[in-house]
């Protein structure tokens, strides 16, 4: 890690501290309110803007957007789209909320491998760009264009087929990935080659190897399959038909530090280096990064409500578990979290580590989101927090033992000043989750 890395990642933890103790001190996180999620807004523009500068290219458009999944927050994609990211989305909510957020169609991408009929008339008659996944869904499309033209680019979804990374559920370009044309299956390249042919109107291709889990090689030769692809597409049509070439996104994060590994700017240089056409200024370029613009600016802040013990094992029971650390609690050895223990008033904890569990609310048993951690002993009243989680956690709730949504908040300020929070979403109220409930409905008749 460079000097300015660490300076940056020493910022960010010393402002993540003062937004930690004002949390508590303003009752962000309190008796009422037991677990919230807070946001480094100073975290997000950096990141932004690091990836803009990883990219840059005299002479090549690059469009970056944000995958919608990984906090599907209106303000947090408003405040993206000033920092210049449109968004990708895989469903209507998805896409509802992009517009919510006020990304306009053209910074917008349509990625799914479940596009309904309707899902794909809206995007195209909206004019956002469009992959499509597999053979039935482009013979959807034909007939859609046949009865109303579109402006929308669109292209497909390949899978090169080239293995997976360390999480099977994060690797999308295995030989059996749901996602995508599956390219060394018999016959499929010649089926690609043939599609463009028929449709000149096809101008894009799109592939995404996967996110975490992934390495930086594995994800270079993915685009490098699809340039490849893209190559022999214009060289067949005699033209450069296929104009803009989507690499996805799924940068891997690093929840073991504060570190920011890999970048942006490691991963930019790695396909300058192995596929070097891409930046030659005859194809565009569309990014959707999720996880990696924002992870590292999240920390999910509860309340412990008991200490125990079990077998000689203490167990902190707090409020945080699998509605917010869905992934890590149901796959911990993919999922680790780093987990600080903080006192009453939201400080750094003293005393010597000892082994012991911390646990969710949720009524299963296991509902853990750290398993024999070394940490000062935690104790009714005290504070945990869930570092890394910017991305999925507290965004993306789920709602086991019908617990309510917690309050998201912003935070603001340089280090050693006060914070300033906004709010991002409100914690959800009992009548709000009786509503979603169907609560005012009439009574089932037996």
């Amino acid at each position: 890690m460079t000097d300015e890395a660490k300076q940056a990642a020493e910022q960010a933890a010393q402002r993540r501290g003062a937004a930690l103790r004002a949390a508590v001190a303003r009752a962000l996180v309190s008796e009422e309110q037991p677990v919230v999620g807070l946001l480094d807004t100073a975290g997000v523009r950096r990141s932004a803007t690091a990836l803009h500068a990883a990219f840059a290219t005299p002479g090549v458009a690059v469009q970056h957007t944000f995958a919608v999944k990984a906090a599907s927050l209106v303000p947090v994609l408003g405040l993206l789209r000033e920092y210049g990211l449109g968004a990708e989305v895989a469903s209507p909510g998805e896409l509802a909320l992009a517009r919510a957020a006020g990304i306009p169609p053209e910074m917008t991408v349509l990625d799914s491998p479940a596009k309904s009929a309707a899902e794909l008339r809206e995007a195209l008659a909206l004019g956002i760009a469009v992959n499509a996944d597999n053979p039935e869904e482009l013979a959807r499309i034909d007939a859609l264009l046949a009865a109303a033209p579109s402006a929308s680019p669109l292209g497909l979804r390949v899978n090169p087929q080239i293995g997976g990374g360390s999480i099977d559920a994060m690797s999308t370009a295995t030989a059996t990935s749901k996602f995508g044309v599956a390219l060394r299956d018999p016959g499929a390249e010649e089926w690609v080659l043939r599609s463009y042919a028929e449709r000149p109107w096809l101008t894009r291709l799109h592939t995404h190897t996967g996110s975490q889990g992934v390495p930086l090689p594995l994800m270079a030769a993915g685009v490098r399959a699809a340039y490849d692809l893209a190559e022999r597409i214009n060289a067949a049509a005699g033209r450069q038909q296929v104009t803009t070439l989507d690499i996805g996104g799924g940068l891997p994060v690093d929840f073991t530090s504060d570190a920011t590994d890999p970048t942006f700017g490691a991963y930019a240089d790695l396909l300058r280096a192995e596929v070097p056409g891409l930046f030659d200024g005859r194809y565009g370029i569309v990014t959707e990064f999720g996880r990696s613009l924002l992870a590292k600016h999240g920390t999910v802040l509860a309340r412990v409500e008991y200490a125990k013990s079990a077998g000689g094992r203490p167990i902190a029971v707090t409020h945080a578990g699998a509605q917010v650390a869905t992934r890590t609690v149901f796959a911990p050895d993919a999922w680790p979290l780093r987990v600080l223990a903080l006192d009453p008033q939201g400080r750094p904890k003293t005393g010597e580590p000892v082994v012991q569990d911390v646990a969710g609310p949720c009524c299963f048993a296991g509902d853990l989101v750290a398993r024999g951690r070394a940490l000062p002993l935690l104790a009714a009243g005290d504070h945990v927090a869930l570092l890394d989680t910017g991305a999925y956690y507290f965004s993306t709730h789920f709602a086991y033992n019908a617990l309510p949504r917690p309050a998201v908040w912003a935070y603001a300020g340089e280090p050693g000043a006060e914070p300033g929070f906004a709010p991002v979403r409100a914690a959800q109220t009992l009548d709000e989750l009786l509503a979603e409930s169907g609560a005012a409905l009439p009574p089932l008749q037996p």
